[in-house]
C-alpha cells in the first residue's frame, strides 16, 4: 500500500512539475516552444478553448485511437494522464506572470525546459503508464520494428510543421528543446528513481537477496 501511494504521489507531482515547465516554456514562447505545444497552441489560436483543453482533446483522441487498434483499454495512468496534464497547464498559464524583457523571457524558457524535464522523470519514474502520445509512439515502434528516435523524431517533425501551419510559435527554442530535453531526462531520471528508492526502502527480508 505504501508502495502504491508513493508511486502515485511520484506520478501527479510529476504531471503538476511537468505542466508548469510546459506553461514556463509557452511565457517565454518569443523562442519558441515544443512541437506537441506548438500544436496545441496553434489550434487555440485557430479555433479559441486554451492550450491546456487542446492537449486534452488531443491526447484523448490518440488514446481512443490506440485503444481501437489494439483492442484494449487504456491504462488509468494514460487517462489521467491525458486529463491532468491539459488541467496543469492551463493553471499554471493564468496564475504565472507575463516576463516582458527578452531576457526575463530567456531566463523563464530556459528555466522551463529543465522544469519539464523533470516533470517526466518524476512521472515516468511511478510506473503507472505512458501518456497518450508516448503510447501512440511505443505502438508504432512496435508495429512497425522501426528505431524508437527515429519513430519519436518523426512525429514530432510532423507535428511541429503541423503546429506552425496552425500558426503556433516556431523558433530557436524548438531545436533547443529537441536537444536539451533528453540530455535533462537522462540525468532526473536515475535522481527520481534514487528518490523512490529512499521513498520507499526494500524490507529487510527484500534486502538479504
Amino acid at each position: 500500500m505504501r508502495n502504491t501511494i508513493i508511486r502515485w504521489a511520484f506520478f501527479f507531482i510529476g504531471l503538476a512539475i511537468l505542466g508548469l515547465g510546459i506553461a514556463m516554456t509557452i511565457k517565454g514562447k518569443t523562442f519558441g516552444i515544443g512541437p506537441w505545444d506548438v500544436f496545441h497552441y496553434g489550434l487555440y489560436k485557430q479555433f479559441g478553448l486554451t492550450i491546456g483543453s487542446w492537449s486534452i482533446i488531443t491526447g484523448f483522441l490518440l488514446l481512443v485511437f490506440t485503444s481501437l487498434y489494439t483492442k484494449s483499454y487504456p491504462q488509468a495512468g494514460a487517462f489521467l494522464n491525458m486529463l491532468l496534464l491539459g488541467f496543469f497547464i492551463d493553471f499554471f498559464l493564468y496564475i504565472l506572470p507575463d516576463p516582458e524583457p527578452l531576457l526575463a523571457q530567456a531566463i523563464v524558457f530556459l528555466a522551463g525546459v529543465i522544469v519539464l524535464g523533470y516533470g517526466i522523470g518524476l512521472y515516468v519514474t511511478s510506473g503507472l503508464g505512458a501518456g497518450p502520445r508516448d503510447g501512440i509512439m511505443l505502438l508504432i515502434v512496435e508495429k512497425t520494428g522501426w528505431r524508437i528516435d527515429w519513430v519519436r523524431n518523426g512525429i514530432e517533425v510532423a507535428i511541429l510543421l503541423l503546429g506552425w501551419a496552425l500558426g503556433g510559435p516556431v523558433g530557436i527554442g524548438s531545436l533547443l528543446i529537441a536537444y536539451m530535453l533528453g540530455k535533462i531526462i537522462h540525468f532526473a531520471l536515475p535522481q527520481c528513481k534514487t528518490v523512490l528508492a529512499y521513498q520507499n526502502p526494500p524490507s529487510p527480508k527484500e534486502s538479504s537477496y
